[in-house]
């Protein structure tokens, strides 16, 4: 169906893609040799540019419906699906923000001219795999003192995640984080490395069950997979993350639910005291309701 449909694109790109996550079908990973059936969904995250130089059968993606459940004349907050990126990694990515401007344009809120001289943007981001909350600046306003107020941690952030084991009292925990761009990973340690940077996570558990919590999590600072890894290196890894916690609950999950990804969520905001073009938000706190899969399975662990 690819090579018919991306008529020019050499194959090397289409697995490329498919590699990426760039083209799913039915919201997961595939091969590319899967047989389509009723019913199936084949996604392609491509800029309309890419589509276009490899096809010459005018087949065009539809832009994906975002889940925007705030919005004024300066910003938006959406709520982010799994498997969808905050922003691109590499020129042929679709992202959260070509969606938005995709979404501005088509409202009539943006214009092709307007994009010359501001092109609205997000002012946090999410793993791919974590979904929730992503706010976005629509005008040049809104995007500065958005971007100010997370860079400053002004914003408070925090997720729902469903963790292993149990856990039953609130903790403030700290450490240093080191990222390796090779693999990917971050390794979290208890002394400073050339190279690390400082971290802080709180969490409160809401609900235990036999062997699962659902906790809060407070990110207190933001640093790449912080709250997985740090979580993990307390023994509590997040059910589903296979990168940083245990095969056996993982391929459970993956059985049982078809889990593939983390159970994190960023589902809640909260702004402080504000003047000027976000004075509206002043003291306001945001809530984003987590997917269904993971409400079913906190709700299968007697934590939901």
């Amino acid at each position: 169906m690819l090579a018919k449909y991306l008529n020019k694109a050499p194959k090397s790109f289409l697995y490329k893609m498919l590699r990426k996550k760039n083209i799913t079908l039915n919201g997961q990973k595939a091969a590319g040799s899967e047989k389509l059936h009723i019913g199936d969904e084949v996604k392609l995250f491509l800029s309309n540019e890419t589509i276009t130089g490899f096809s010459d059968r005018h087949f065009q993606c539809r832009p994906e419906k975002l889940d925007i459940f705030y919005e004024d004349e300066n910003i938006a907050l959406i709520n982010k699906p799994a498997g969808m990126l905050s922003q691109k990694t590499s020129p042929d990515d679709v992202s959260l923000v070509e969606h938005f401007i995709t979404y501005l344009i088509q409202s009539g809120q943006l214009t092709e001219e307007g994009m010359r001289t501001f092109r609205p943007s997000v002012c946090n981001r999410l793993d791919r795999n974590t979904s929730g909350i992503i706010a976005a600046g629509k005008s040049l306003t809104g995007l500065q003192d958005l971007s100010r107020l997370f860079k400053d941690r002004s914003i408070g952030k925090y997720y729902l995640c469903l963790v292993d084991g149990r856990l039953e009292h609130s903790s403030h925990i700290g450490g240093f984080l080191k990222k390796n761009s090779q693999t990917n990973r971050v390794k979290i340690s208890q002394k400073e490395e050339t190279g690390s940077s400082v971290i802080e996570t709180e969490f409160v558990p809401l609900k235990t069950g036999a062997d699962t919590t659902l906790l809060e999590v407070h990110l207190i600072t933001g640093k790449t997979h912080q709250i997985r890894a740090h979580l993990a290196s307390v023994g509590h890894p997040i059910l589903g993350d296979y990168k940083y916690g245990g095969r056996k609950i993982n391929d459970f999950c993956r059985t049982e639910y078809g889990l593939t990804h983390q159970l994190l969520h960023a589902y809640r905001i909260t702004f402080p005291s504000l003047e000027g073009a976000l004075s509206n938000l002043s003291g306001k706190e945001f809530f984003a309701e987590p997917p269904q899969y993971f409400q079913r399975i906190a709700k299968d662990k007697g934590v939901f």
